[in-house]
């Protein structure tokens, strides 16, 4: 999985952004960012990974769940353990979160599957008024699911940009990016701190596009 090279001005996640860097362009995640909604965080209350249907349905009618998916998605040297959809084994060549080398064995896996944009931060900036299929497609949606470093990303819990960026830093603008692709699509909105976060990383790389 290929990482964009990106070095935020800053390593603070919640930093205001300074001086430097060129305009957004148009069409750029920097530019998307200004059409995000800007509102202050719902409580959690009533949040359960249930409310986003079960785990890892097949919402694609292809025969494999979507964590199995994902997996044959970003791994390398997959092996199946029913030669279609199971994966028994694979290398995470590049985790993104971390840089590092990652290997993937079923049933005692140190290879996650990443909600980028976390549920229960969904859940707290408008998921919660959705109905149970946008939520289901939404949880299973490849445009916010990563297979990452398992300890890695349960250290990010259910942060956002203003709270946590990947350590690898190469990674920081892809990842920002991506979070502003799939608010974008589902109307997620962000806090005031979140939005001048990743405003922060991508001033670093005004160009990036989204996914």
């Amino acid at each position: 999985m290929a990482a964009t090279a990106c070095t935020p001005a800053s390593d603070t996640p919640s930093a205001e952004g300074g001086s430097g860097g060129k305009p957004a362009a148009r069409g750029s995640a920097l530019a998307a960012v200004d059409a995000l909604t800007v509102k202050g965080r719902a409580p959690k209350t009533g949040y359960e990974r249930e409310k986003f249907g079960r785990a890892w349905a097949d919402v694609d009618g292809n025969g494999c769940g979507t964590r199995d998916d994902i997996l044959r998605r970003d791994l390398t040297g997959v092996r199946l353990t029913d030669g279609r959809c199971k994966v028994a084994s694979g290398t995470l060549t590049d985790d993104p979160y971390t840089g590092t080398t990652v290997e993937y064995v079923r049933g005692r896996s140190k290879v996650d599957i990443d909600h980028v944009v976390a549920l229960s931060d969904a859940w707290q900036k408008g998921a919660g008024k959705w109905d149970k299929d946008t939520r289901r497609r939404f949880a299973n949606d490849p445009l916010n699911l990563l297979a990452v470093d398992s300890s890695t990303n349960r250290r990010k819990s259910d942060g956002d940009a203003a709270t946590w960026l990947p350590p690898n830093k190469a990674y920081r603008c892809t990842y920002v990016a991506r979070q502003v692709a799939v608010k974008k699509k589902y109307g997620v909105w962000v806090t005031g701190a979140e939005r001048d976060a990743m405003k922060r990383v991508l001033k670093g790389c005004p160009q990036q596009k989204l996914p």
